[in-house]
């Protein structure tokens, strides 16, 4: 009987796309012949994950995990929504952003990290799940955020399960004021997050070659108007700052009574409280955005799968 080495496990993970610890497995029960493995991984339905991983994953859930001054937001992707309502993959988004937030959001350290009750890794047991499941499923990212003293609320929209949605955004409140007023005003703010989808925090935060081509475009769309060059400069600068208030954070509309501004209702509970509070952070995660998906012409498949 060959050895059953690192080199060896790794060699048939390649192959197959099943996890360590069932590679192990697989090598020992065929006495470490590499095609017996890889057959006795068949016979298994493990060692589907590798063909199923070129599969668009867009679908899957957001979650989010809150301890007091901290709070950390995943996604984990599926291919489709049906997956993402089965109890299992929910447990286990629950359980990755709980890890995640164990290691502070670091996306490498969580993949490593022991899945609870398996004896497997997170990555491996997310291999396993793809081969059990049948779809092809994505630990996508993560993001953590902490303040010293404060509160970290977070809230979920289209909530499937406790923690679970489409979007999921976390807040950052720096103070020493009452936890609970904190934590209530931050869910507000989460909730308006959700809904206004700013881009940064503060002008500051912006990316500056968004503002850049921001100002190109509003520049072009003035001098259409046919104005001089230096009405034209005013123009652009009252457009900017609209801009801002679009998309600046503290510079938005609040949504909850749609007059004040974000920044103007921080220092009202400020002042309630007694106290500074700083808004010093969110983060907004959508399920799927950024992620082409593949649209399916269904007539044009059946006819190729025909032959025609």
């Amino acid at each position: 009987m060959a050895e059953i080495t690192a080199a060896l496990v790794k060699e048939l993970r390649e192959k197959s796309g099943a996890g360590m610890m069932d590679c192990k497995k697989a090598l020992a029960e065929s006495g470490g012949d590499m095609d017996a493995a890889v057959d006795w991984l068949r016979t298994k339905g493990l060692a589907a994950a590798q063909k199923k991983s070129s599969r668009v994953a867009a679908e899957g859930l957001v979650g989010v995990e809150s301890r007091g001054n901290e709070a950390v937001v995943v996604e984990v992707n599926s291919e489709t929504d049906f997956v993402a309502r089965n109890d299992q993959f929910q447990e286990f988004v629950s359980a990755v952003a709980d890890i995640t937030l164990a290691n502070k959001g670091d996306l490498e350290a969580v993949a490593k990290a022991d899945y609870p009750g398996t004896g497997r890794s997170v990555a491996d047991e997310l291999t396993n799940r793809i081969a059990t499941i049948g779809e092809n499923m994505n630990l996508r990212r993560a993001a953590y955020l902490s303040v010293p003293k404060g509160v970290v609320a977070s809230y979920i929209h289209n909530q499937v399960a406790d923690g679970l949605g489409k979007i999921g955004v976390l807040v950052a409140l720096e103070s020493d004021g009452d936890a609970d007023k904190l934590n209530e005003f931050g869910r507000q703010v989460a909730m308006h997050v959700a809904a206004a989808a700013p881009q940064a925090l503060d002008v500051a935060s912006l990316d500056p070659a968004v503002v850049e081509k921001e100002r190109e475009v509003l520049a072009g769309q003035a001098r259409e108007s046919g104005k001089p060059e230096n009405i034209i400069e005013k123009m652009v600068e009252g457009r900017i700052r609209k801009f801002y208030e679009e998309s600046v954070l503290l510079q938005q509309v609040w949504v909850l009574d749609g007059e004040s501004r974000v920044e103007d209702v921080v220092k009202a509970l400020a002042k309630d409280l007694g106290t500074d509070v700083k808004l010093a952070g969110f983060v907004r995660y959508q399920l799927g955005e950024g992620i082409e998906k593949r649209e399916d012409d269904f007539a044009a498949e059946v006819a190729a799968a025909a032959g025609r």
